[in-house]
């Protein structure tokens, strides 16, 4: 039989009610009464207490036995004895004592609690934290408060009832619920029994928020720089601001420190990036990294920008790198932008310069410095149409070839003659005016020269649904077809200088373009005609596209002559033939591919093909052929990737892209992966071409304890960047919060 208490201030009622209970007058009896502390002069929360014999004494304290159970404030204490004075609200428990509160769940032999400043101790405690399931045991358990704890000589881990393999030990663990966050001190890390780390002081977070302190230090060894240790600290300076200072030790050059800042506003954001390697003992100089990317929105339409890269050789990606994105930079932008935006046109100038890393093997031309760079875009609706105007002004800077200035004036009017959901036919004419001034190193005596020519287009297209179903599922089919004209007249443009323009390749967004070049140093003549056919294939329910196929040709009514390359309608002025089909055929396999035909030669130009099997998240297999044409030596790949599980602990990453035409892989990519509950062990091996004939190898290992630290070199990076579709497995947490105390 139980009995349920309020407790009051009133002790005869106390007196009362035990007796009357004790002699069997009534049966239990729930007394709800919310008591006035006259001391204080505050209305006080009252305290349930549920037992099997409850005693009240005159002295306003009350003794419980059996099956104790008492609730107040949001916490619950369970107990076979408890000892509780509502006078100084001191609460002593014995034999199996069980505490929930927020945050925190404990259990032990003996507790002390004043319930009204929720500070006391319990003994031999085991706890479990709520917010991430990692659980414990220590001597004493410090009650410092509803928020703060403090748990001597600790065993601390994230792993489920039962499983050991990693232990926090430490002599302090300091929680702190209101900031989510743990210290430890005197503390080692155990892994198998073994100790893995061991530091006098660290803390880690009990959830995803942010915290200043030390992230897990990463090793590894790369061919370049031998092995390798990175310890980073990280510094959370306010809510929009943080910075991350990385002392990276390389065993053949020495230390490198690396820092990054990141902040942002109202009203900008940015981040900058400070890597210096003082005496790098391969090279005998100092190697070093500077970045700078700023945005700021100065109101009123207006906004500013800088982007400055910089660093000390043209090795440094090469040799410093940590990701194979890097190693193939060649050229830095540096530059600064000032930019307005209205309702209906914008205006840009822009200060824009390159630092150009140079490979002696294959040497590469430096671009213009763009010095400065003015543009001015407009669109408006005018009589039914829409008027627009492209604008620019650059000054162009080389320090070995022609320099000068050009200026660039495009005003065009497009107007739809018709324009439904199902058909469309647009109209568009424009002049494009352009004027050099030409100035230092015009050693091939190239004119100060002016151009003109008449623009006109004529874009049209229908689209066309069937519905139909297959394996009982419904289906919208479309087909599109589409034609599109250009009318551009010839203008002898040999004597013109190129600052900037370069043919673009040529695939379906550049068929319905008007210019075949990227730039404006040269305007290709036209007369021609685009036709393509799109045909969609939807899903009725949920709207999604399954599949599209495209196909598409452009024919010239003369041939061209204006051109950086042999063009593609040189011989019979009929371009290649291109044909795309992509689409998520079924739930696991989606497909991408591209292929481009020569009809004048009877040959295949170019062939894409991309192939992914994805049945679920952390599996993935990626297949790829590459191939393309080119007068030198053509360019074949084949690309396989794959991230697959081989059973419920073991998985395995792997990527081979390798060159047919070359005989050897551009890129080798193998590791594997063994998940536990509470940890993740990763082995990852990266060996890819970094310039002509330079390869650099990369290895990875990494041990990931759940919800504490990672120990090794960090593989994620080069995992997304190498496998499509890849995703972080992510092992189960600890055991539910009952079955931790339980």
């Amino acid at each position: 039989m139980h009995f349920r208490f309020c407790i009051v201030t009133l002790s005869l009622l106390c007196s009362f009610v035990s007796t009357a209970y004790a002699e069997g007058q009534f049966l239990p009896l729930k007394l709800d009464r919310t008591f006035m502390n006259t001391s204080k002069g505050v209305e006080e929360t009252p305290a349930f207490i549920t037992a099997q014999h409850i005693e009240g004494q005159a002295d306003n304290q009350v003794t419980a036995t059996g099956e104790v159970e008492l609730r107040k404030r949001g916490q619950a204490i369970f107990a076979d004895h408890v000892v509780y004075k509502e006078s100084d609200q001191e609460l002593v428990a014995d034999g199996g004592v069980r505490i929930e509160r927020s945050g925190i769940h404990a259990q032990g032999p003996h507790l002390n609690l004043n319930i009204d400043t929720n500070i006391g101790d319990m003994l031999k405690p085991a706890f479990q934290i709520a917010i991430n399931g990692s659980r414990g045991s220590g001597n004493v358990l410090r009650i410092e408060g509803r928020e703060n704890y403090t748990i001597e000589n600790v065993i601390y881990t994230t792993c489920p009832i039962g499983n050991d393999d990693w232990m926090l030990r430490a002599r302090t663990l300091e929680i702190d619920s209101l900031t989510q966050l743990g210290t430890a001190r005197d503390a080692r890390v155990e892994f198998m029994g073994v100790p893995v780390l061991y530091t006098p002081w660290m803390d880690f977070a009990l959830n995803d928020k942010r915290q200043s302190g030390f992230l897990s230090p990463t090793y590894g060894a790369t061919g370049k720089s031998g092995n390798e240790l990175s310890v980073p600290y990280y510094w959370n300076i306010a809510p929009n601001r943080d910075a991350t200072i990385t002392p990276r030790v390389m065993a053949k050059r020495g230390m490198m420190l690396g820092d990054e800042l990141r902040y942002m506003g109202t009203n900008y954001t940015g981040e900058a990036h400070l890597d210096v390697l003082p005496n790098d003992a391969l090279t005998n100089s100092t190697r070093s990294r500077l970045t700078l990317k700023h945005a700021q929105d100065l109101g009123g339409g207006f906004s500013a920008s800088t982007n400055m890269n910089r660093v000390s050789d043209d090795n440094y990606y090469k040799d410093l790198a940590t990701s194979v994105n890097s190693t193939s930079l060649t050229n830095l932008v540096r530059e600064g932008a000032l930019s307005y935006k209205g309702d209906w046109w914008n205006a840009t100038t822009k200060m824009q310069n390159y630092q150009t890393l140079q490979d002696p093997l294959a040497p590469v031309a430096d671009p213009y410095r763009r010095l400065p760079q003015i543009t001015l875009g407009a669109a408006r609706p005018l009589v039914g149409g829409t008027a627009q105007f492209a604008g620019e002004f650059v000054s162009f800077s080389h320090p070995t070839t022609v320099n000068g200035q050009r200026l660039v004036l495009y005003p065009s009017m497009s107007y739809p003659l018709v324009a439904t959901p199902s058909f469309f036919v647009t109209p568009k004419v424009g002049v494009h005016y352009t004027d050099y001034l030409l100035g230092e190193n015009n050693s091939a005596g190239l004119p100060n020269a002016t151009r003109t020519l008449p623009i006109a287009s004529l874009d049209g297209g229908v689209v066309l649904e069937r519905n139909f179903s297959l394996n009982e599922k419904a289906f919208t089919q479309t087909l599109e077809p589409r034609a599109y004209f250009v009318y551009i007249p010839y203008r002898n443009q040999s004597m013109l200088p190129n600052f900037d323009t370069a043919q673009v390749d040529f695939n379906f967004a550049q068929m319905f373009t008007e210019n075949r070049f990227a730039g404006s140093d040269r305007i290709g003549d036209a007369k021609q005609l685009t036709l393509a056919v799109t045909s969609r294939f939807l899903d009725e329910e949920s709207g999604a596209e399954r599949l599209r196929v495209a196909l598409g040709q452009r024919f010239s009514f003369a041939t061209p002559q204006v051109n950086l390359v042999t063009p593609e309608t040189a011989s019979t002025n009929k371009s290649d033939i291109l044909l795309a089909v992509l689409g998520k055929i079924t739930p696991q396999w989606s497909l991408n591919s591209a292929f481009q035909y020569n009809p004048n030669q009877a040959r295949e130009e170019k062939l894409n093909v991309g192939a992914r099997y994805q049945p679920e998240s952390g599996k993935v297999l990626n297949l790829g052929y590459r191939f393309t044409r080119d007068i030198t030596q053509p360019v074949e790949q084949v690309d396989i990737s794959t991230q697959w599980p081989l059973s419920r602990h073991w998985g395995v990453v792997a990527r081979v892209n390798y060159s047919l035409a070359d005989r050897h892989p551009l890129e080798v990519l193998s590791g594997f992966e063994y998940n536990e509950s509470c940890w993740t062990m990763r082995f990852v091996t990266q060996q890819f071409t970094t310039a002509a004939k330079q390869v650099t190898t990369g290895f990875f290992v990494q041990l990931e304890l759940n919800g504490m630290v990672r120990m090794g070199s960090d593989p994620f990076t080069a995992l997304r960047q190498s496998i499509s579709g890849f995703t972080k497995s992510i092992p189960s947490s600890g055991a539910p919060l009952e079955q931790g105390l339980r």
